[in-house]
């Protein structure tokens, strides 16, 4: 599989079977993954992977713990303008509609909303912080890291899902890790073979095209 392939086939899954990859795949893949671009060669970004006893544990912490409001920081902007307030809109609906929950059965929305905190059924949950000190050029390294390793996964014909959810779930999380104050937990990653039977994996997110983002200048 070359990297466009990874690009095209990389999608957020939300339904995982239980079989857990290796402990060799799992580290080769975190590993080989620090190769991602890091201004200055800071490598910002700390990494915890879970499996088995010690994700359920942690796991079994959050599920009884309350979600953390505010969270951890700010997963998007306040009153959002467009055309994001649209896309995120359309986003939730289609992911809804493609599981046949209907915009009035709010609890159904949260019950699903809520399976963020079990990483979707995923064999591999990890986690990705950052020292607080550090300012948006680290934040975008850690951001290149994290996709690095989604397409690696991809190219070993493993599944992801990145959870900014995390945040609203950042206590519990930092005390079974023992993060140090100083560190924020960014996001959660769920890491498996995708459930092919589970309605959800077979909806998409949708991408503006080009012209609505981008534009070229100067070429023939």
């Amino acid at each position: 599989m070359d990297v466009s392939e990874a690009v095209a086939r990389r999608t957020s899954v939300r339904a995982f079977k239980p079989d857990p990859p290796s402990a060799a795949v799992v580290r080769a893949i975190l590993e080989g993954a620090a190769r991602a671009p890091s201004g200055g060669n800071l490598q910002p970004w700390h990494v915890h992977a879970l499996a088995g006893a010690p994700l359920a544990q942690l796991l079994q912490r959050v599920a009884a713990a309350p979600l953390q409001v505010p969270p951890e920081y700010a997963v998007y902007p306040p009153e959002l303008w467009e055309p994001y307030r649209t896309r995120r809109w359309r986003n939730a609906e289609q992911l809804y509609a493609a599981i046949g929950i209907p915009r009035e059965d709010k609890a159904a929305r949260l019950q699903q909303m809520a399976k963020n905190a079990t990483f979707f059924g995923a064999p591999v949950g990890i986690f990705l912080s950052v020292d607080r000190r550090m300012g948006p050029p680290q934040w975008a390294d850690l951001g290149m890291y994290l996709q690095t390793v989604m397409l690696l996964a991809t190219a070993q014909g493993l599944d992801t899902c990145a959870q900014e959810y995390w945040a609203f779930c950042a206590q519990p999380v930092r005390d079974f890790l023992g993060l140090p104050p100083e560190r924020m937990l960014f996001a959660g990653l769920a890491l498996g073979w995708r459930d092919e039977s589970a309605p959800i994996n077979q909806w998409r997110s949708e991408r503006d095209p080009f012209e609505a983002w981008g534009e070229m200048r100067g070429f023939d």
